[in-house]
C-alpha cells in the first residue's frame, strides 16, 4: 500500500514523497513535468517493482506533483534537485545501500547526485542519452521557450503536446523556468570514473536526449536495454519494469 508524507528539502521546502513495498530500498526520481505518480505508479512500474521484493522511495521534485513551488528564484540554485535529494536520503538515513534511479530529468539528476559524490548500490538511468548528460542546454531552452510562450502553440505542435502535459503536475510553469535555467552537465569524465552497476533503457524510438547507446558506452561496464516506445511512450510499457527487475536479479 502506498504511502504518502512530507520530507524537506535542502532548504526547508515542503516536498511530497510516496512510500511503497518492503525489503532493500529504491530510490526512483520522475522527469520534468511529471511526478512518482504519472511516473512510476500510473502505468504500473511501481507496483511490479514493489512486488517483487523492494521497497520503493518515490519523491515529487520542488514545482512538480505535490511538492511546493518557490516562487523565489534564489529557491532554484544550481544542482537543487540533487540537494533536495540528498536531504531526503539524509533524512531517510539511507546512506548508501539502496538502487537510485531515474527517467528523462531523473537519469540526469541521478547522474549529477553521483558527480556530487553519491555511491549508491546501482543505478539505473531511464529515457536518457549522452548529449542530455553532458550537455542538455540546448534541450533546457526548448522548454524555457515553450513555458514562456504557453497559450500559443498550435495544436498538433511539439510545443503545444509538452504545454497539455505540463498542465498535469505543474502548478507555476514559471518558476520551473529557474530550474531548467540551473541545470548542470555532467562531464564524460565522470561517466567513465563510475565503478557500480549501471542499466541504461530507452525506447527504441527516443531520440529526445541523444544516443542512449552513446550512454551506456562511457559508463564502464555498463547494460543498454532497448524497449519499445519513443520518451513519452516507453515509461508507460511493462517492458521498462521488466528491464529493471532483470538488471536487478543479476546484481
Amino acid at each position: 500500500m502506498a504511502e504518502t508524507r512530507d520530507f524537506a528539502g535542502f532548504d526547508g521546502t515542503r516536498l511530497a514523497c510516496t512510500e511503497m513495498g518492503e525489503g532493500p530500498a529504491m530510490l526512483l526520481l520522475h522527469g520534468l513535468f511529471s511526478s512518482a505518480r504519472t511516473n512510476w505508479v500510473r502505468y504500473g512500474t511501481a507496483k511490479r517493482l514493489a512486488d517483487a521484493g523492494y521497497r520503493l522511495i518515490l519523491p515529487d521534485f520542488r514545482g512538480h506533483g505535490g511538492s511546493d513551488t518557490p516562487a523565489d528564484p534564489e529557491a532554484w540554485p544550481a544542482d537543487v534537485l540533487a540537494q533536495d535529494i540528498e536531504a531526503l536520503i539524509a533524512q531517510l538515513n539511507l546512506g548508501t545501500d539502496f538502487v537510485l534511479g531515474g527517467y528523462s530529468l531523473g537519469a540526469r539528476t541521478s547522474l549529477r547526485l553521483l558527480a556530487r559524490g553519491l555511491r549508491p548500490r546501482a543505478l539505473m538511468l531511464g529515457g536518457m542519452g549522452l548529449a542530455g548528460i553532458t550537455g542538455g542546454s540546448e534541450r533546457g531552452q526548448w522548454f524555457i521557450r515553450m513555458i514562456e510562450g504557453r497559450g500559443t502553440w498550435a495544436r498538433g505542435t511539439a510545443e503545444f503536446t509538452a504545454e497539455a502535459f505540463m498542465k498535469a503536475s505543474i502548478e507555476n510553469p514559471d518558476a520551473i523556468v529557474h530550474l531548467l535555467q540551473g541545470q548542470q552537465s555532467t562531464a564524460e569524465a565522470t561517466l567513465a570514473g563510475l565503478a557500480l552497476p549501471t542499466l541504461v533503457v530507452c525506447g527504441a524510438d527516443d531520440r529526445d536526449n541523444g544516443s542512449a547507446p552513446d550512454l551506456a558506452a562511457r559508463i564502464p561496464g555498463a547494460r543498454y536495454v532497448e524497449i519499445p516506445g519513443n520518451h513519452m511512450s516507453a515509461v508507460t510499457r511493462p517492458e521498462l519494469g521488466e528491464a529493471m527487475l532483470a538488471f536487478l536479479q543479476d546484481l
